[in-house]
């Protein structure tokens, strides 16, 4: 039962992301015609480094590589500030926007799909294999 509760926490854990960086995206594109807005993303490295950190290993042997256990925290949403595409100031390119929504949403519905996945293997055992 283990597995299954790793699993969830993690599924958990990439939902939660994909719903921030949802939200990240709307407030972007809500703020495209803002003067001076600096548009916001969500740091996919800081996120990976975590989940990496995380990771737990059953070892057989001395020699195979150590995981150790530890959760950081939050994500990362930092202002693009290297970038300027209107004239007044904001770096909010509603193109770009809406292809980061789209990318976001099929995301999304890969870990609900996964979700439901474990749901069902569940139902399954619970009901005895029928």
């Amino acid at each position: 039962m283990e597995l299954f509760s790793r699993t969830f926490a993690r599924l958990e854990q990439g939902l939660d992301y994909a719903s921030l960086k949802q939200k990240v995206i709307a407030n972007n594109i809500a703020n495209a015609d803002t003067p001076n807005y600096k548009a916001k993303t969500v740091r996919f490295k800081s996120e990976l480094e975590r989940a990496m950190s995380s990771l737990e290993a059953h070892r057989t042997n001395p020699k195979h590589f150590f995981f150790k256990s530890s959760d950081t925290g939050d994500f990362l949403v930092t202002a693009r500030n290297d970038v300027v595409y209107n004239h007044n100031g904001n770096s909010v390119d509603v193109d770009k926007e809406m292809s980061d929504l789209a990318e976001n949403q099929i995301y999304y519905n890969a870990l609900i799909e996964r979700l439901n996945g474990q749901f069902n293997s569940l139902k399954l055992v619970i009901k005895g294999g029928k």
